[in-house]
């Protein structure tokens, strides 16, 4: 049993799955009948069975070839920085569920703000209506970016938060009459999303959505540029091609998916130099990155400049439920707000402005606010550093990258990722590599012996490596 302040919190969250289950239909199917609800699969004789593939039945995973894939750990519960298994194994959560649970699993703050907003109003579109959890959470996240002039489109994921972006961009040029300006620049190593238009920005040659080349719009990948030789070509590749470029779009110094690449700030310095120079819209996916993962509270305030268009997501809501937002500075909305009926934004997910969501996102704000995230981060990184950069004098280590509270461990094979997954649960962690890339995104909340746990587990998995 978790208890607060003398509060019964299993009962709580338990009532706000049932709640959240009553009130959230899609397509007439309640969240108990999209998995959302953890459930048991047990023997004849009542012992737990470990779940398999074809135990999996109608779910398809993400990411995983069904047929050959290991079988996946099932998970019943969180608390804190842990996960309990089906099997009663308690694993210490090294990702944060792809960086999102920021403040841990479970929070109170949270789920009591999650619980009060289903009580009262779950959802209401945002279709002639508006309601009070949008308008403040705007008011805020305006404030706390692009600032108070700045406007924010809710969304329910991250990827839709890109497509807006991308959206918003090309209209912006065509709204002030210059419709050839369609395409943007992107990154190698980049990954923006799974959606047809995000997937267009990610990286064109070795990514995961590579073999949709031929049915994706064509955009214009460059390398990131770091040395003058770099630079030298990215200015001339832009001036080049100004004429026909929307935007820039970029991860600003962590590429996450890619397998934590890690760039300067100096390096976004300089593209946000040329975006000046050719009059180009920067936009900033901090999907990943925002909310301290890189040790402030966006990634774009330890360079010189604030992006036209900023996404986020993730740990917006704490990692709890689904939501993101699109940011357009002041200027980037002045083309839309004039008297013209087609210059309307015409983007409108079913769920945007989630009331709960944005009840779980104030909550998640308050906590940056009323507890020392950015010092928890400060102390990861450095826990990071000390224990994980002697694997770079290791054979099998290629490279060891630490940001904020992010840390990579690039190693000179591919991983089985499957077989690692298991491997790691057994040191009673759980770890997912990227390709060849080890790699540590804990939430904030986590203790330095929690870390050093995480860092030997990865240390010993190189050393089998060796």
């Amino acid at each position: 049993m978790i208890t607060f302040a003398g509060e019964n919190w299993d009962a709580v969250l338990f009532e706000t799955v049932s709640l959240l289950g009553r009130a959230f239909v899609f397509g007439g199917r309640p969240f108990a009948r999209l998995g959302l609800v953890a459930s048991s699969t047990t023997s004849e004789n009542g012992k737990h069975q470990t779940l398999n593939n074809s135990h999996i039945n109608n779910l398809w995973m993400p990411y995983t070839q069904m047929k050959t894939a290991s079988a996946p750990l099932h998970v019943t519960s969180t608390d804190g920085v842990r996960m309990t298994l089906l099997d009663q194994r308690v694993l210490i959560d090294g990702i944060a569920s792809w960086w999102t649970a920021c403040h841990g699993y479970n929070h109170p703050h949270i789920v009591e703000a999650i619980v009060q907003q289903a009580r009262q109003m779950p959802h209401v579109m945002l279709g002639g209506i508006v309601h009070d959890p949008a308008l403040s959470l705007s008011e805020r996240l305006a404030g706390m970016t692009l600032g108070p002039q700045s406007k924010v489109f809710l969304s329910e994921s991250g990827s839709v938060a890109v497509e807006v972006a991308l959206k918003i961009a090309v209209q912006y040029w065509m709204n002030r009459g210059d419709g050839e300006r369609k395409k943007f620049i992107c990154f190698a190593g980049a990954y923006h999303g799974d959606t047809t238009g995000a997937m267009a920005v990610c990286d064109a040659q070795d990514s995961m959505h590579a073999h949709f080349k031929g049915y994706l719009i064509q955009q214009y990948p460059h390398a990131i540029p770091h040395t003058d030789q770099q630079r030298s070509a990215f200015a001339d590749f832009v001036r080049q091609r100004a004429d026909s470029i929307a935007g820039v779009i970029i991860e600003p110094l962590i590429q996450m998916a890619a397998g934590m690449h890690m760039h300067a700030a100096e390096d976004l310095n300089f593209i946000y130099e040329i975006c000046q120079q050719q009059n180009l819209l920067l936009i900033a996916d901090e999907v990943a990155t925002g909310f301290g993962r890189t040790g402030s509270m966006f990634a774009y305030e330890q360079t010189d400049f604030k992006p036209d268009l900023l996404c986020l997501g993730k740990a917006l809501t704490g990692g709890t439920v689904p939501l993101a937002a699109t940011v357009a500075n002041e200027n980037v909305y002045s083309a839309f707000h004039t008297d013209e009926a087609m210059h309307a934004l015409m983007h409108g997910p079913t769920f945007t402005g989630h009331a709960i969501g944005c009840a779980a996102a104030h909550a998640s704000l308050d906590l940056f606010e009323t507890e020392p995230r950015l010092d928890q981060i400060a102390s990861i990184n450095q826990t990071l550093r000390d224990c994980l950069q002697p694997l770079s004098q290791y054979n099998s280590v290629k490279e060891v990258r630490v940001k904020g509270a992010v840390a990579a461990i690039e190693v000179q094979q591919a991983i089985d990722v499957g077989q690692a997954i298991h491997e790691f649960a057994e040191m009673g962690v759980f770890i997912r590599p990227i390709g060849s890339v080890v790699y540590l995104a804990p939430s904030f909340t986590i203790s330095s012996d929690e870390t050093k746990l995480l860092c030997g587990a990865a240390t010993r998995f190189c050393e089998s490596l060796s």
